[in-house]
């Protein structure tokens, strides 16, 4: 799991932003424009090592060099980011004279630092400390529900340059893995899948290749003529039956906005989804815009359980403009809440109308 990251000069954040993450629900909220997706990102592509070295070790070669590791992170960052003319260099802030820079610690000491310029056509690596023996590899869930285009998505994406980022490539390809044995899946993972299908009332079947339908007792019938909501949960249950998402032993969850598409009424069970998989060791890292969500997350928290939800909030400075984090530990405590400031104009001037005033 990742416990701080910190960057300088890169994407949108110029100052020195570092944030420290809870190993349990971290949620990142903050007006459009204060670079929510691309933390969850940098997040992501700094983990994502894990790729490299678990392809050279099944290969009987664990020695990862700084060049192959630096054209890793390289490609990556480029295929996650799309920068403008593919250009390593666009990621760098506009404006900014310093060289971009990006640290990620990691649990039981192991850390990667990686640079760049305006002008660079690779990404530096600064420091790596024990970055090689990180085996946990992340799973990126994007915003966009991806059931109803997945069929041939992954051979199209790897042929041709689509104007879609490499996370949405990334979790085709975990939704097509083989589901796992039963009694190798955690018992969470089995409640949950369970509890997913009793919304959906049914279950998604994946046939390889990007086929999916859904099948409710003996009919089945093409995923496309399900609600978007059922399919947005029937991803997580997916990524549960397959064991990318394994609580206690895999990666780092990373969701952008797991409210899009879903009614109201699902956030309740989704949270609790969510808070017992933490429980049983899965770090989530959650960005969203969505008041219900982050109530529900404020309601059944648990610290009897041993519940920890950090609220991350990005927002710009109001002299500087530059953007700022701070971290906290109870929903009520956040200063710059612009969610929850909107949901209270909302309701005040209902009141307000009801009076008559």
């Amino acid at each position: 799991m990742i416990t701080r990251l910190e960057m300088k000069n890169f994407m949108v954040f110029r100052s020195n932003l570092a944030v420290g993450f809870s190993p349990k629900i971290n949620v990142i909220i903050g007006e459009n424009g204060t670079g929510k997706t691309h933390l969850l990102k940098a997040v992501y592509g700094l983990a994502s090592g894990s790729q490299l070295f678990n392809k050279k070790l099944d290969h009987n070669n664990a020695e990862v060099s700084e060049e192959d590791l630096s054209e890793f992170l390289t490609k990556r960052f480029l295929r996650v980011f799309l920068p403008l003319e593919n250009k390593v260099g666009k990621m760098h802030n506009t404006g900014a004279s310093e060289k971009a820079e990006l640290k990620a610690d990691f649990s039981l000491d192991r850390s990667i630092k990686i640079s760049l310029h305006n002008n660079s056509q690779t990404i530096a690596i600064q420091k790596d400390h024990n970055y090689q023996q990180y085996r946990q590899e992340p799973v990126f869930i994007p915003t966009k529900e991806v059931l109803y285009f997945m069929k041939g998505f992954v051979s199209l994406y790897q042929r041709y340059e689509l104007s879609f980022d490499e996370t949405y490539n990334d979790i085709c390809v975990l939704l097509d893995l083989p589901s796992q044995r039963p009694e190798l899946l955690h018992e969470k993972s089995k409640w949950a899948i369970a509890e997913i299908e009793k919304i959906c009332g049914g279950r998604f079947i994946f046939y390889g290749g990007g086929n999916v339908t859904f099948k409710a007792g003996n009919v089945e019938y093409s995923a496309n003529a399900i609600a978007e909501g059922f399919r947005k949960v029937g991803i997580l249950a997916r990524l549960l039956e397959t064991g990318a998402i394994q609580p206690g032993s895999s990666g780092t969850l990373l969701w952008d906005e797991p409210e899009v598409n879903l009614n109201p009424k699902l956030l309740q069970i989704l949270v609790e989804i969510l808070l017992e998989l933490s429980r049983n060791g899965q770090q989530i890292i959650l960005a969203t815009h969505d008041y219900v969500l982050l109530k529900w997350l404020d309601l059944l928290m648990d610290k009897g359980k041993g519940d920890e939800v950090i609220y991350h909030s990005l927002y710009r400075n109001t002299d500087s403009k530059e953007i700022v984090v701070e971290s906290y530990d109870r929903y009520q405590d956040i200063n710059q809440n612009s969610i929850s400031d909107a949901f209270a104009e909302i309701y005040d001037r209902d009141v307000s109308r009801a009076l008559g005033v």
